[in-house]
């Protein structure tokens, strides 16, 4: 029972929302399907055999099955697209301070934000405008005006658009690659050129990303020892407090992240991967921000596959390795649209990533290739 509420539940109150309630959600965001709940996986609107995908599965499913027309979720390494993708709706990945972190309960403090997912490009412009926007009580957050309904006029009414394709992207599932390019066609016939851009180091995106991510993870679960935060235990001894505490409050899935990412920053490996990882992530910085000078856009899957049986990945590995193309945005701080391809049976999305404060563009673009 949280003593406050978050900066964007209070912006949205204030502009007249009505909060219906919590949805479900990988314990600590630290998933890629939602299985990894105390209370169960959330199960695809779509086919209820499969996961909803995470790690906001829960505010993705209550928007696809109709149940609401909008709902928030954090995104660390595409915890917002990778939902919408499998269940079918938009989602929003925001620029890296774009929206108030305040009351958020973070994973990876310097990679995560908040985001809506919607059905329509409207409804998600409606609640971006309401929640973005410099906080005092998150310095992290910048003062960009936004006016997200100017820039998507901007963007309706400009005669040439270009979308950069990475000629690094692999994608294994034939029916993904066949999709994308469909959407990318359908583009086209809107007045949207497209054209291949090079992202060198983007294959080097995902192990920097899970460094960083796990190690900023296990500084922020510490907290968790059971004496400031966390469950309470008979053991009189504070180091036997710490570790029952621990053993007990988290998860099997949290547990391993922590564990990891304790291992990244311990002395004699600090050097070796964790500040390896940051300076990977300035290339692949730059690379973007070089890309995005060439091209409006970058298009790509917003997954590499389809959603998952519930219970079919056993292996962390394999469901680390389902966020190769989300998670270099986070490492670059840019903003993400996913949308969903047109296609029957099982959800495909395919997402636009922009420039810095671009979000209006983003929707825009969206806009002008059919999505309303």
């Amino acid at each position: 029972m949280p003593p406050f509420d978050a900066t964007v539940v209070e912006r949205l109150k204030n502009a007249g929302a009505i909060i219906v309630g919590k949805t479900n959600m990988d314990e600590f965001g630290m998933g890629t399907t939602c299985e990894y709940s105390f209370i169960g996986p959330t199960k695809n609107p779509h086919d209820l055999t499969r996961v909803a995908g995470g790690s906001s599965g829960g505010s993705a499913a209550t928007v696809a099955s109709g149940e609401l027309p909008i709902s928030l979720g954090s995104d660390t390494g595409g915890s917002i697209r990778c939902p919408a993708s499998f269940c079918g709706c938009i989602g929003l990945k925001p620029t890296y301070g774009a929206v108030s972190r305040y009351g958020l309960v973070a994973y990876a403090n310097s990679l995560e934000q908040i985001g809506p997912l919607s059905n329509t490009i409207s409804d998600l412009a409606l609640v971006f405008d309401v929640i973005a926007g410099w906080d005092r009580r998150d310095s992290t957050t910048v003062n960009v005006q936004m006016n997200i309904k100017e820039r998507i006029e901007n963007v309706m009414e400009r005669r040439k658009i270009t979308l950069g394709i990475p000629k690094e992207l692999s994608i294994p599932d034939d029916r993904i690659q066949k999709t994308l390019w469909s959407v990318i066609h359908s583009f086209e016939e809107s007045g949207v050129d497209y054209r291949e851009v090079s992202l060198p180091h983007i294959d080097y995106s995902l192990p920097s990303y899970y460094i960083i991510a796990m190690s900023e993870a296990s500084s922020n679960l510490a907290r968790f020892d059971g004496m400031r935060y966390g469950l309470r235990t008979e053991d009189t001894v504070w180091y036997e407090t710490f570790s029952s505490v621990r053993g007990m409050g988290f998860g099997e899935e949290v547990k391993r992240r922590i564990v990891l990412g304790t291992f990244a920053l311990s002395k004699g490996y600090q050097d070796r991967y964790y500040l390896k990882a940051l300076k990977v992530r300035t290339v692949v910085k730059m690379e973007f921000e070089r890309v995005l000078n060439e091209v409006d856009a970058i298009i790509t899957p917003t997954m590499p596959c389809q959603a998952f049986k519930i219970g079919e990945i056993k292996d962390p590995l394999t469901m680390y390795l389902a966020d190769v193309f989300t998670v270099p945005v986070n490492l670059a701080g840019l903003p993400s649209l996913s949308l969903p391809a047109p296609v029957r049976g099982l959800p495909i999305g395919v997402q636009l990533i922009g420039r810095p404060f671009s979000e209006g563009e983003l929707m825009g673009i969206a806009m002008r290739g059919g999505w309303q």
